[in-house]
Parts: C-alpha cells; sequence; structure tokens
C-alpha cells in the first residue's frame, strides 16, 4: 500500500497583528477538496475547508503545534505550525492508493472479538463508562502469533465522547501496536476536540485529570518551576541485570519454542527451563537513583531559544497529587495527596519542550508509573488552561 502527498507551494504575505494560515486544498487534477479537516494537533483550534478548498485559520500567538490536514481516505498531512505562520498555502492531497497485497496476518470478525477488551483498556483507559468510541466497528485488528504483537487500524477518523471531561476527540489513529513479548504498547495519531459541555463539575474533572498529568510536567519544566508546582525529580541509572538471559540464550529459546509450536506434548530442557524462568522472573536491568532532587537544568538545555530534553537512561518523577472538589462554587483541595511516581526513558533521544507542555516526539519518549495511565478518557486539549 503507497500513501501520497504533496506540500506545492507557500506564498507569503504580510499580516503584522495575527498569526494567520490560509490557501486552498486541491487533488492531483487541481480540483478543490472540500471538507478537509485543518487543526492544530491536541487542541480545539481548527476549521474545515470550503467547497472551494479554500481554508483560513488563526493561530494563537507564538504558536509551536503541528499543523494537521486530514480527510479520510486521503494521506494526512502534518507540518510545525511555525513553518506556515503568516503564509497561504497551496496543498495538494492524494488519494490513497490501495494496492493488492498479501496480507500474512488478517484482519478479522474473531480478532476484533478478542482482542477489542485489550485496546478499550490500553487507549481509552479505565473510564469506559464515559468515554465512548462511536465508530468502534470500524476499528480492524491482527495478532501476529509468532511475535505476539497486535496491531490495530482505523480506516475512519475515530469519533470518539468523553462525557467527563466534556469533549468530543475526532482521533486520527495513525498506529497501535501492543508487543506482548516487550510489554509494551504504543499508539500515535492526532486530534482535534470539540468542547460539548463546560459545567462546573466538568471544569472539577478537568481540573483533576490535568494536576499531575505529563502534560503539566513539561509545562512546569518549560517555566521552570517544577519545585513550586510540587515536583521531585530524581536521575537513575540502569545497571544490567546478569540473572536476566543473554541475547544468545534468548535466541535460543526463541528458536525452540518456534520449532515445537506444532507439538502436542511439550518436554521443555532444563537449559530452556532455566532461560524462560529468568526471562519471565528477572527485570533485564535494575535501576538506581545516582542524584536527588535535581534541578531542571540537570535534564534540559537551552539551545538559541529552544529547550530541550537532554538526559541519559532514566528520570523518576515524583508528584503528592490533591484531589480537587467543589465547595460553594470553589474549587479547593483536600487534605490528603496521593504519591504518584513516574519514570521518562530517554532512549538517548533529544526532542523540544514546549511551552504547552507538549515535546517535538511524544512517540519517542517511553513513560512507565502514573504518566503511562494517562489515557484517552484523562486526555485534555494541548491549548487548556486550569480553570477552563
Amino acid at each position: 500500500m503507497k500513501h501520497y502527498l504533496l506540500l506545492i507551494l507557500f506564498f507569503v504575505f504580510s499580516c503584522l497583528s495575527a498569526q494567520i494560515i490560509k490557501g486552498k486544498v486541491v487533488n492531483d487534477l487541481e480540483k478543490p477538496i472540500a471538507n478537509v479537516n485543518i487543526y492544530l494537533d491536541g487542541t480545539t483550534t481548527g476549521t474545515i475547508s470550503a467547497q472551494d478548498g479554500s481554508f483560513s485559520l488563526s493561530l494563537p500567538s507564538k504558536n509551536n503545534n503541528t499543523l494537521v490536514f486530514q480527510k479520510d481516505q486521503y494521506e494526512t498531512f502534518r507540518i510545525n505550525s511555525s513553518e506556515v505562520a503568516n503564509k497561504t498555502l497551496k496543498v495538494v492531497l492524494l488519494r490513497v492508493q490501495e494496492i493488492e497485497e498479501l496480507k500474512i496476518i488478517p484482519f478479522t470478525e474473531k480478532a476484533y472479538k478478542d482482542y477489542i477488551n485489550y485496546f478499550l483498556s490500553a487507549f481509552i483507559g479505565e473510564d469506559r463508562e464515559n468515554v465512548k468510541i462511536k465508530n468502534q466497528r470500524s476499528l480492524k485488528f491482527s495478532y501476529d502469533k509468532e511475535n505476539k504483537i497486535l496491531r490495530v487500524k482505523a480506516p475512519q477518523t475515530l469519533i470518539i465522547e468523553n462525557k467527563k471531561l466534556g469533549y468530543v476527540i475526532d482521533y486520527n489513529l495513525q498506529e497501535f501496536k501492543a508487543d506482548f513479548e516487550n510489554k509494551t504498547t504504543l499508539f500515535i495519531g492526532t486530534s482535534f476536540f470539540k468542547e460539548t459541555k463546560s459545567s462546573d463539575k466538568i471544569k472539577l474533572n478537568r481540573l483533576n485529570a490535568f494536576y499531575g498529568s505529563q502534560v503539566h510536567f513539561f509545562r512546569s519544566v518549560y517555566k521552570g518551576n517544577t519545585k513550586e508546582e510540587g515536583y521531585t525529580v530524581n536521575a537513575l541509572s540502569k545497571i544490567p541485570n546478569n540473572k536476566y538471559p543473554t541475547d544468545d540464550e534468548l535466541e535460543r529459546l526463541k528458536n525452540f519454542l518456534k520449532n515445537i509450536k506444532n507439538t502436542q506434548t511439550i518436554s521443555l530442557p532444563e537449559d530452556i527451563q532455566d532461560i524462560s524462568r529468568r526471562k519471565n522472573n528477572e527485570p533485564p536491568y535494575n535501576t538506581v537513583i545516582t542524584k536527588m532532587n535535581i534541578p531542571e537544568s540537570d535534564y534540559t538545555k537551552k539551545t538559541d531559544g529552544v529547550l530541550l530534553l537532554d538526559f541519559k537512561d532514566i528520570l523518576q518523577v515524583n508528584y503528592y497529587k490533591y484531589r480537587y472538589m467543589l465547595k460553594k462554587d470553589s474549587y479547593i483541595k483536600d487534605g490528603y495527596p496521593i504519591k504518584q511516581t513516574s519514570y521518562l526513558h530517554s532512549g538517548g533521544d533529544i526532542s523540544e519542550i514546549y511551552n504547552n507542555g507538549n515535546t517535538s516526539d511524544p512517540a519517542g519518549l517511553m513513560n512507565q508509573g502514573s504518566f503511562s495511565t494517562d489515557k484517552i478518557d484523562k486526555l485534555l486539549p494541548l491549548d487548556y488552561e486550569p480553570g477552563d
């Protein structure tokens, strides 16, 4: 399957009072494409193209989000909004070209039934009563038994209603991959928020979702006030666990299990049993705290006015979370905070931190602990401000 997309040309126009992006969306035959969703990823700022393909979108000042052009049956296009602010664009979108190909792992109805609950837990989160995917049946599932990998595709934009936070989210799921062998789950997509309700109770729910979230943490990092916001950060180093199987041992185990997969009776040799036991019971590495209560300067650096997240191994992020309550038309903290601990793994990559709490490569930053529980059910727009 091949996807095609082309951004043809930029025309600079003068606009001193506001950042505006305008232009036209057409196909490869120069015919206008109507109803293209054009939005800042993860925000409430967006528009759609008119019947003649034209559009105009006003941006918040000093914006550094990803601008998304998205329509079902067309390839999604993304570009940093700072690159196109105050410019007129001519965007050419080509349809997704379906090419016949051998599908070794087919999408099936059985796969849907077998894995829908896992997907909803990993993607939506715990609150599946208040958060629903309205077109859930459009999802397609496949499972690679040999490598123990679950993949999910969404041919249509997912329409997600979050009654608790008062939003409907148009979510363009680009990838969902659960690797059961390595116990990792990754999903990537773009999102556009539409506010549906804004009662006092919903505003309370939003406050409780925001404080202690990864977005809240990175906004604090950007402002340099993590301690004032209630965070303490420790630096951790990885120490290889010599009890965990070596790469050669893991390969032996994999080959052995592959060769006997069709055998009715399995008798595992002692050495294979030992490798399997250590793989299941021992972590690949242990961690040790090397420095406590580190300042932002220990894991960030500023280059040409850009704040970069730059650290080795792991950051341990601790936060004492208070629940907000509504009393006499005021939002107040309760008196019993709960300690939350999260772990950020850099993978050796450096990414930019934006003032809205996002980073330039969110998919490249692996997290564990409290941050990893922040699924769609707790997702707020990047332009959310406490009290909204």
